[in-house]
C-alpha cells in the first residue's frame, strides 16, 4: 500500500472525503506534495500559522527546549522557564484584570476549563451561547456548539445551556442572576466570518456585569493579529472576564489556554485541590514554540499590515459567480450559490496550486485564511487564480 492508502486504512477518518494530499513540507506560506507540486497556502492550518510555516526562530526555539528537557511532571507542580515567559508575555498584551494563563493541550480544551472556572466561580447553572458558535468538539464544547446537526448524535450533552442568534436582542434579555457564563466569539468564524455590532457586544458586556455573569470570549480563531488586532474584542472595545486562545497561539505546536484574573483563576486550586488539571498542558516544547513565534509577530507587526491586504483581496475577489465577500481582516468568507459550487472551486483551485477550504457553518463559502505574512504578490496570484477557477465552473456549466 502507499501513503495515501495507509492513511485511509489506519488514521480515523473524520469525513468520508478528505482532501488527502500528502504533504510532504512546509515553508512560510506554501506546502509541498510528494509529487513536488507547490500549493500557496490560503487557510493556514485554520488559522494556526499565522506567521508562516517553518520560521527559523519557532524551529530553533523547539530544538532548543527539546535538547533541554521535555515532560517532566503534570502541570502546575514544578516552575518550567517557558510555561512562565509565555504566559508573561501574553499577559503583558491582555488588557487589565487578566494577569494568568491556564495552558491546556488545545482551544476545545480551553473551552472546557473556561466552562468549570465559570461554574465554579459563579455557583450558577446556566451557560449562554450563540447559533452557529465553534468552539471544539470534546462533550462539553459540543454542548455549547450552535448547530443541532453536530450535536444531536452525542445527546445527552451538558444541562443548562442555551443557544441564541449572535448579533440579536434575545441573547442579552436572557442573561440574568442565574446565568454563569455567555460564551461568544469576536467574530463568528465557522459561521462564515459574521461580526458583531458594536451596539450589541457592549450590550452584552454591560449585561454580564450588572448580572454577576462572566463574559467568556473566544478568540481561538481571531486572536494573534487575524482580524487586525492582536485581540479580536480589541476592535469592539470590550473586555472579557475570560479569554480563550489556541490555533495560533503554539506557533504551529498543539497549545491552548485559558486566561482570566488571578483572583478567578485561583478557584481552581481548592475545593477541590486540583480543580482543572492536565498531563501535557502547557508543553515546555509547545510554550517555547508559541513563544518565539508571539516575539516575531510583534516584532514584525504583522498585526498592522492586515488591514491593507485586506483590502487587496476585497479588491480583486470580484466575479458573477461571488454573491459577496465578508471579511475581519484576513479571515474571509467568499460567498458562491452552493456547496457544489465551492467543492467544484476548491478542487480547481487545488489544480492551479492554492489551498484552501470552506466552513461548517457556512459550506457556501470559501474560507480564506492565509498567514499574515503572505504577501501582496501571493495575494494577486491567489485572487487571479480562483477567479479563473471560477470561470472555469462558468464555462463548464451546460447552456441554460
Amino acid at each position: 500500500m502507499n501513503t495515501r492508502q495507509l492513511f485511509q486504512q489506519h488514521v480515523a477518518q473524520t469525513s468520508t472525503a478528505p482532501v488527502s494530499i500528502h504533504i510532504v513540507s512546509a515553508k512560510e506560506n506554501y506546502l509541498y506534495d510528494a509529487d513536488g507540486k507547490q500549493y500557496l497556502d490560503l487557510i493556514g492550518g485554520i488559522s494556526v500559522c499565522n506567521i508562516g510555516h517553518g520560521n527559523e526562530e519557532v524551529v530553533n526555539a523547539i530544538k532548543v527546549q527539546a535538547e533541554t528537557y521535555m515532560h517532566v511532571m503534570v502541570y502546575g507542580e514544578v516552575v518550567q522557564t517557558p510555561q512562565v515567559a509565555y504566559a508573561t508575555l501574553l499577559t503583558q498584551h491582555l488588557p487589565d484584570p487578566i494577569d494568568c494563563v491556564y495552558f491546556t493541550n488545545s482551544g476545545a480544551e480551553a473551552t472546557e476549563g473556561a466552562l468549570k472556572l465559570a461554574r465554579r466561580v459563579t455557583g450558577r447553572p446556566e451557560i449562554i451561547a450563540c447559533n452557529n458558535s465553534y468552539h471544539g468538539s470534546t462533550l462539553g464544547a459540543l454542548s455549547v456548539i450552535g448547530d443541532e446537526y453536530w450535536r444531536n448524535a452525542f445527546r445527552p450533552l451538558l444541562p443548562g445551556i442555551g443557544h441564541y442568534d449572535y448579533n440579536d436582542r434575545p441573547l442579552i434579555d436572557a442573561i440574568t442572576t442565574r446565568t454563569a457564563c455567555v460564551l461568544i466569539e469576536s467574530v463568528q468564524g465557522e459561521a462564515g466570518v459574521i461580526e458583531p455590532s458594536l451596539e450589541w457586544i457592549n450590550a452584552v458586556s454591560k449585561r454580564c456585569t450588572e448580572t454577576g455573569t462572566l463574559l467568556i470570549i473566544d478568540e481561538i480563531q481571531t486572536g494573534f493579529g487575524r482580524t487586525g488586532k492582536l485581540w479580536g474584542f480589541q476592535n469592539y472595545g470590550v473586555v472579557p472576564d475570560i479569554v480563550l486562545m489556541g490555533k495560533a497561539l503554539g506557533g504551529g505546536m498543539p497549545l491552548g489556554a485559558f486566561a482570566a484574573s488571578l483572583s478567578l483563576m485561583q478557584h481552581l486550586t481548592s475545593n477541590p485541590v486540583l480543580g482543572h488539571i492536565t498531563t501535557f498542558g502547557g508543553h515546555p516544547v509547545s510554550c517555547a514554540a508559541g513563544l518565539a513565534a508571539m516575539n516575531v509577530l510583534l516584532r514584525e507587526q504583522l498585526p498592522e499590515n492586515v488591514s491593507q491586504k485586506e483590502q487587496l483581496f476585497l479588491e480583486l475577489l470580484r466575479h458573477p459567480m461571488i454573491k459577496s465577500v465578508r471579511s475581519k481582516g484576513l479571515l474571509m468568507a467568499v460567498e458562491l450559490d452552493s456547496n457544489e459550487m465551492v467543492l467544484k472551486a476548491l478542487d480547481k483551485c487545488l489544480r492551479k496550486g492554492l489551498f484552501s477550504d470552506w466552513f461548517l457553518f457556512a459550506p457556501e463559502c470559501i474560507r480564506l485564511a492565509p498567514p499574515l505574512t503572505i504577501s501582496e504578490d501571493q495575494i494577486r496570484f491567489a485572487c487571479t487564480s480562483l477567479i479563473g477557477c471560477l470561470d472555469e465552473i462558468v464555462a463548464d456549466a451546460p447552456d441554460q
